[in-house]
């Protein structure tokens, strides 16, 4: 333990959003003189945005550091002692210390702490089976993995691109491919993509892929990846089919990177995620916080715990730990599970709960779906959209919505987020003042048409 009575030591392990969030705003509330900020980060680069990898290997984003928020330099400019192509091996949690390794020479070397921040965030899940570390097959999680998916882009001949798992990164990365000119072909072990919906919603998804000239493979599990004499891959195998591959892009999702905080002994959730109290401290643990992709979060609709990978949440993990860190006060209370994401010009959104999700917790609930429109029907360019919605039955309570369509229906579901966390009826929704004007609505904008129908069937049932 570092006994220094000038000033303590804390340690950050992760240089991305939560980390980096973390240390920043300690260093904000107190200076050298009284906290040094030591942070270890095994790759190549600092606080930016895994989000939007996808438009950078599709070429929206045109150049790689416009992705970087705070490059390592900048950070060290304020007094942020940041150890890139560093790996943390070890947490000695008994004796205050951890134990790193210089990725490129091996060295090793023991680091005090007084206070411990674990930002270790998520890796892509890699299908254990033949060829699933083949050259050519990618996951896409850091922005090492994307640089890495570009360079061997730029080496293949061929243009034919195998996505396996169709949630949002799969979705997204489809659409990135074929932005680049590949041929793309969706493999998706689920009945329809983007399984954070319910199928009569993901089909919207399916119809717009298949619109786009995107292949759609459902109820398809991968059982191998075939490879050339030189080791590349070279098609993607299932039980019934064979689909050539030049490039092999994984999106069958996230598990929180914990291995080394639960070799640690630190405490760890159903889902794999470090447990933390409210101010994001891990479970009794006084000088150690966790935040980001390798934690669990209370869904404040279920009332459990549930591991959910966005960068909203680890930017105000790092925000609440820094604060706290740095002699404040801060909590983070939970989550409701709001993600948007889309494809092309389809804007897809969900918050709260799907039909399984609340079967699953024993809930009773209507379900409703309206068609709308973005903006005033006689209104140019106005564009269709779906909107589900599910209510608890006697209660009323709102319980989730999701949101497939055109320009404007993504963030439409801000509307619903704040509802849930507010703990709102459909009927008290039907009430909200949301803004109006013919370029940006309907007269009754498509939440709360949904929050009437929804209404309705909750009063009509006994």
């Amino acid at each position: 333990m570092n006994m220094s009575a000038a000033r303590e030591r804390l340690v950050v392990i992760g240089g991305d959003a939560a980390g980096m969030s973390a240390a920043s705003q300690a260093r904000r509330l107190k200076g050298p003189d009284e906290l040094e900020i030591v942070a270890f980060e095994r790759g190549h680069f600092s606080s930016y945005s895994a989000c939007g990898i996808p438009y950078w290997v599709g070429g929206e984003v045109g150049e790689r550091d416009r992705l970087i928020a705070r490059t390592p330099e900048e950070h060290r400019a304020r007094d942020i002692d940041l150890r890139m192509r560093t790996e943390v091996t070890e947490i000695d949690v008994a004796g205050g210390r951890v134990r790193a390794r210089d990725v490129d020479s091996g060295a090793e070397s023991w680091t005090s702490y007084d206070k411990l921040v674990i930002a270790t965030g998520a890796r892509p899940i890699r299908p254990d089976m033949p060829g699933a570390d083949a050259a050519g097959v990618h996951g896409v999680q850091t922005l090492d993995d994307g640089q890495a998916l570009l360079d061997s882009l730029a080496r293949t001949r061929g243009r034919r691109a195998v996505v396996v798992g169709a949630g949002y990164i799969g979705v997204e990365m489809a659409e990135a491919l074929l932005n680049r000119g590949y041929e793309v072909t969706v493999v998706n072990r689920g009945s329809e993509p983007m399984s954070t919906l319910d199928p009569d919603m993901g089909r919207l998804v399916h119809e717009a892929m298949e619109g786009l000239g995107i292949t759609m493979v459902n109820d398809a599990e991968v059982t191998k990846l075939h490879t050339h004499e030189d080791g590349r891959v070279r098609a993607v195998a299932t039980e019934d089919a064979e689909y050539p591959a030049d490039v092999v892009v994984l999106g069958i999702g996230v598990r929180p990177q914990t291995t080394l905080a639960r070799t640690a002994g630190l405490p760890v959730g159903a889902h794999g995620g470090l447990l933390t109290d409210l101010a994001m401290r891990v479970r009794g643990h006084e000088n150690i916080w966790a935040g980001g992709d390798c934690v669990e979060v209370l869904d404040l609709v279920l009332g459990q715990e549930r591991h959910i990978a966005l960068g909203t949440h680890a930017n105000k993990h790092g925000q609440i730990i820094g604060t706290n860190v740095g002699g404040g006060y801060a909590t983070f209370p939970g989550v409701v599970g709001t993600a948007v994401s889309k494809v092309c010009d389809l804007e897809i959104a969900r918050t709260g709960l799907r039909e399984k999700d609340a079967r699953r917790a024993g809930l009773q609930f209507e379900a409703v779906t309206i068609e709308s429109t973005s903006r005033a029907g006689y209104y140019p360019d106005s564009s269709p959209m779906t909107v589900k919605m599910l209510a608890e039955r006697r209660t009323g309570r709102l319980l989730g919505v999701q949101i497939v369509g055109r320009e404007g229906a993504g963030k439409r579901v801000d509307i619903a987020a704040v509802a849930l966390t507010a703990r709102m009826t459909v009927e008290q929704m039907t009430a909200l003042d949301l803004g109006y004007a013919p370029p940006f609505s309907p007269v009754w904008d498509p939440v709360l048409v949904a929050a009437r129908k929804a209404s309705k069937a909750v009063q009509q049932r006994p």
